[in-house]
């Protein structure tokens, strides 16, 4: 499976066949550095704050494929291929959105105790709004902000009043010192 650096909006989603008392263990980054996760996935880098462990039984009465589209809004033709068999899941599953690896292009090795469930495409969102074509949005307004006008010279006065500063400043030092 190819992780591009420049991924984003995708969310992947895997089965993790593991007893609850070993999930733990399994999901969570030692303080030495040691990830069975990461591992597992055979990825080079991920990011802790980003992947996601779903009990399927803390969802309730809720499918884990309603869970999918009310947390990530995931929708189209692969998520509603395998809507039923995400409902049919039990036990921890893992989501992990493309923020999860970190912008880093690699080619992950899924092992055991992972079993690959699907990946899905987050929607994008669509400009629908009209560009704006205001004076002030071309920059053509008044106001404190508003650029100098063409033919202004003020930058250049400040660079030459800021010399003749400095020149001054380095003659009445010298007067000062004889």
């Amino acid at each position: 499976m190819h992780i591009k650096s420049s991924e984003t909006g995708v969310l992947r989603v895997f089965h993790i066949d593991l007893p609850r008392e070993a999930i733990e263990r399994f999901t969570t980054q030692a303080g030495t550095g040691e990830w069975p996760l990461q591992y597992a996935l055979g990825a080079k880098s991920l990011r802790a704050d980003f992947v996601e462990v779903i009990n399927v039984k803390d969802l309730g009465d809720m499918p884990l494929s309603q869970y999918l589209i009310n947390a990530h809004d995931v929708s189209g033709r692969d998520f509603d291929a395998v809507r039923s068999r995400l409902d049919a899941l039990t036990g921890f599953v893992l989501v992990l959105p493309s923020q999860a690896f970190d912008r880093t292009e690699q080619d992950l090795t899924i092992s055991a105790p992972l079993r690959w469930i699907g990946t899905f495409n987050e929607p994008t969102p669509s400009s629908t709004t009209a560009p704006i074509r205001t004076a002030s949005a071309k920059g053509i307004g008044g106001g404190a902000s508003a650029p100098a006008p063409k033919g202004s010279n003020a930058s250049l006065w400040i660079v030459f009043g800021l010399l003749a500063l400095i020149a001054l400043g380095i003659i009445f030092a010298k007067f000062l010192l004889n």
